[in-house]
């Protein structure tokens, strides 16, 4: 049986392409909000007229596609593809590898839709703003549940500790749900560090909040050593590195997206009321949040003074994701349990 044709949407003026709309995208909401049309409206919606543009624009972006819908095989581009639409834009990109690529870098909302139309579920951003992928423009803390921990721990962890800790630092946080069990908060900053400098910043950070509150948040890479606590991913702040945008849907049974509020809003939500379905009518009552996150940057200087006091009291970098080529100044990427001593020199390197 032939396919049908596609069909042609017009997204603020440019005409985008959508082929196979009725295909199931989210089996357990089927063809009542689950479908490839569903998922293409939702990002057409929040495209035009909307802030993921704002979210998404100049930003080296990820492509989290899911063809055969959630339940099936995952695509994980990083690479714009050879063959795209004259609207399309790439800019360039430097792996930790020195290796270089093209992403994928959004402008208008023809972008996404596009994007939405090959079975992108979920865009994945930089912290930077193109031409210039070398210095981050945001701080990104990742409050990650481990153990028996859940979302509402997360939120505490956020409101109860972190958000004070930034007015301390002269910063100013904005919350968003991951789309799963966590939460998080983005810091802007001038673009003038680079992604070692924004990586510590985020270290001294999480070190803080764990001194604060040893029972409640954890540091420490190694999963052995988290327990029942928030783990502060430090490394999502790494080069190459991204996150879920702002407004992005999620792998999940219910299409949820991860979602921009407002610290007090925080304090009721959950993950659940924030779906494809939920999400346009919100925005149509409060607007976005987020709008006005640029005029909150600020220096990194409070965050390199508490990077240096941790480097004179002898706490040093922390460890990259195993990918990753060996840094300067980092220690050994030995599981705690499985490191002896007299079996490692000081660079991390195994003494046979």
């Amino acid at each position: 049986m032939a396919k049908p044709p596609p069909e042609m949407l017009d997204v603020d003026g440019v005409e985008v392409k959508l082929s196979n709309p009725d295909k199931i995208y989210f089996p357990e909401l089927g063809a009542d909000g689950g479908r490839k049309r569903d998922l293409v409206d939702y990002y057409r919606t929040v495209a035009v007229g909307g802030p993921l543009m704002t979210a998404l624009r100049d930003r080296p972006t990820y492509l989290q596609r899911f063809p055969d819908g959630v339940d099936g095989d995952q695509i994980y581009q990083k690479h714009l593809t050879k063959y795209h639409p004259e609207h399309v834009q790439s800019t360039r990109i430097v792996f930790p590898s020195r290796r270089t690529g093209q992403a994928f870098c959004p402008q208008i909302p023809a972008d996404a839709v596009w994007a939405a139309n090959l079975g992108t579920v979920t865009f994945h951003t930089w912290p930077t703003i193109a031409p210039d992928n070398d210095h981050p423009d945001q701080l990104r803390l990742d409050l990650d549940p481990f153990g028996d921990t859940a979302f509402d721990d997360a939120r505490r962890v956020a409101l109860d500790l972190l958000q004070p800790l930034l007015a301390e630092l002269g910063m100013t946080g904005f919350p968003k749900t991951s789309g799963s069990r966590g939460v998080h908060v983005y810091v802007p900053i001038e673009p003038g560090w680079d992604f070692i400098a924004t990586r510590r910043a985020v270290i001294a950070l999480a070190r803080e909040l764990e001194r604060r509150a040893p029972d409640r948040v954890t540091s420490s890479w190694w999963k052995e050593e988290r327990g029942d606590r928030i783990f502060i991913d430090f490394n999502q702040n790494a080069r190459d590195r991204s996150m879920a945008s702002p407004y992005s849907v999620r792998k999940s049974p219910n299409a949820r997206v991860s979602t921009p509020l407002t610290w007090d809003e925080l304090v009721t939500a959950e993950p659940d009321h924030f779906t494809i379905a939920t999400v346009p009518d919100l925005l149509e009552r409060r607007g976005d949040p987020w709008s006005e996150m640029t005029r909150a940057r600020v220096g990194l200087e409070p965050l390199l003074e508490m990077v240096a006091r941790d480097d004179a009291d002898g706490l040093g970098d922390l460890p990259y994701p195993p990918s990753y080529p060996k840094m300067p100044g980092e220690p050994p990427r030995v599981q705690p349990s499985k490191k002896v001593a007299e079996h490692w020199d000081e660079q991390g390197n195994r003494i046979e």
